[in-house]
C-alpha cells in the first residue's frame, strides 16, 4: 500500500484523495493510506462526518483517518507519504514552499517522498525549484477533471477528463497511481511529450478562464460570435509564444480544441469564475500572465492576453467598481 498525502485538499485535492484511497480500507472504518490537508472548516467537516463527493450516479461518503489543518498537524501524526500531491492554487505555491523549508520535514519524514504538482498554469516548477530538490523528487501534472467545491466537507464531479502525468515517475509509483485511477473508473497517462499537453491546456485555459470571468457566465459564452476576434486573437498570440518555446502547434486546430472544450463543457462554471464569484484571487497569473512574460522574454506582442490579464484583475481589485459587481452578483442569487 501507498500512502499519498493531498496538499491542497479543496475541490480538485480532495477529489483526488477519493481517486487514490485504497478501495480495501472502504470495508474498515476508515481511509488510511490517503491524508487530506486543507483549510480548517474544510478539514474538520471530514473529520466530523466524513468527505460527502456527488457523482453523476451516486453520492459517497469517505471517511478519513488522516486529516490535517498544517504541517504541525502532519509532524504530530504517525503519516508518513511516500507522494505528496500539492493541488494548491498557483499563488498559494510560494508559501507552501516556505511552509515547506520551515516544517524540518524535507530533511526528516518527507525526505524520501516525491511531490507531484497537480496544478493550474504553468512556471509552478520553477517556482518549487526554491526548495532545491532533486529533480528525481518533482513532478507535474495536470488534470481535465471538473470538480466543484460545493461546501466545507463537499465536492461534486462536474467533468470527467483524462490526468496526465510527466513520464519519469518511477515505475512502482506509476502502477499504483494508474490501477487506483482505474479501478474508480478514471483515466491516467504518463506523457513523455509532457510539456505538449500542458500547453494544450494552457491555451484552453487562457481563454475559457478570463472571458467566463469577466462575462459572469459559464464556457459556452466561448461560443459566442461576438466574441470571436477575441477567441482567435488569444489563441494566435498563445500559439506565437508556444512556438519560441519549441511547441510548434497548429492555429487552426488549437482554435478547434478551445472550442471543442467549451461545447463540451458549456454548462460548467470555470474555476476562475468561482474565483471571481467568491471575491478571492485568481491563477490569471500563471496563465495568461505566463504567456505575457514569454512573449516578453522573447520579444512578442500580446495585446490581447495583457488586456484580459489586465481585466481580470480590475474586476479583482478593491475599488468601487469590484464592489459594484459583487453587490450585482450577490443580487442575482437572491
Amino acid at each position: 500500500m501507498t500512502d499519498v498525502l493531498i496538499y491542497g485538499a479543496g475541490a480538485i485535492g480532495s477529489f483526488m484523495g477519493y481517486l487514490l484511497l485504497d478501495s480495501r480500507d472502504l470495508s474498515e472504518s476508515k481511509i488510511r493510506n490517503v491524508a487530506l490537508l486543507g483549510r480548517e472548516s474544510h478539514i474538520n467537516r471530514i473529520k466530523d462526518l466524513g468527505l460527502q463527493i456527488s457523482l453523476p450516479e451516486e453520492r459517497k461518503n469517505i471517511p478519513f483517518k488522516h486529516c490535517f489543518a498544517g504541517l504541525d498537524d502532519l509532524k504530530a501524526s504517525d503519516f508518513c507519504p511516500e507522494i505528496i500531491i500539492v493541488c494548491v492554487k498557483t499563488y498559494s505555491l510560494p508559501g507552501v514552499c516556505e511552509e515547506l523549508k520551515k516544517s524540518g520535514l524535507l530533511q526528516g519524514r518527507l525526505k524520501n517522498a516525491i511531490f507531484i504538482l497537480l496544478m493550474n498554469g504553468m512556471g509552478n516548477r520553477e517556482v518549487f525549484a526554491k526548495l532545491d530538490l532533486s529533480d528525481s523528487h518533482v513532478f507535474e501534472g495536470i488534470t481535465n477533471l471538473g470538480v466543484k467545491f460545493s461546501g466545507s466537507g463537499m465536492v461534486e464531479l462536474k467533468g470527467k477528463g483524462k490526468t496526465i502525468l510527466e513520464e519519469k515517475i518511477d515505475e512502482d509509483k506509476k502502477k499504483f497511481l494508474r490501477e487506483r485511477f482505474l479501478e474508480k473508473g478514471f483515466e491516467m497517462e504518463f506523457a513523455r511529450d509532457f510539456k505538449e499537453h500542458q500547453y494544450s491546456k494552457l491555451f484552453v485555459n487562457s481563454v475559457i478562464n478570463p472571458i467566463t470571468a469577466l462575462a459572469r457566465r459559464e464556457n459556452g459564452i466561448i461560443l459566442s460570435p461576438f466574441i470571436k476576434n477575441t477567441v482567435h486573437g488569444a489563441v494566435r498570440e498563445a500559439v506565437n509564444v508556444a512556438a519560441k518555446d519549441g511547441i510548434k502547434r497548429d492555429e487552426k486546430s488549437i482554435m478547434e480544441l478551445v472550442y471543442s472544450v467549451a461545447e463540451k463543457t458549456s454548462g460548467n462554471t470555470s474555476s476562475m469564475l468561482q474565483d471571481v464569484l467568491r471575491g478571492k484571487m485568481t491563477e490569471i497569473d500563471s496563465i495568461n500572465g505566463y504567456i505575457i512574460r514569454q512573449a516578453k522574454k522573447h520579444k512578442i506582442e500580446v495585446p490581447i492576453n495583457e488586456a484580459l490579464c489586465e481585466l481580470v484583475k480590475s474586476a479583482m481589485s478593491d475599488g468601487p467598481i469590484s464592489q459594484t459587481m459583487r453587490c450585482v452578483s450577490s443580487q442575482q442569487k437572491k
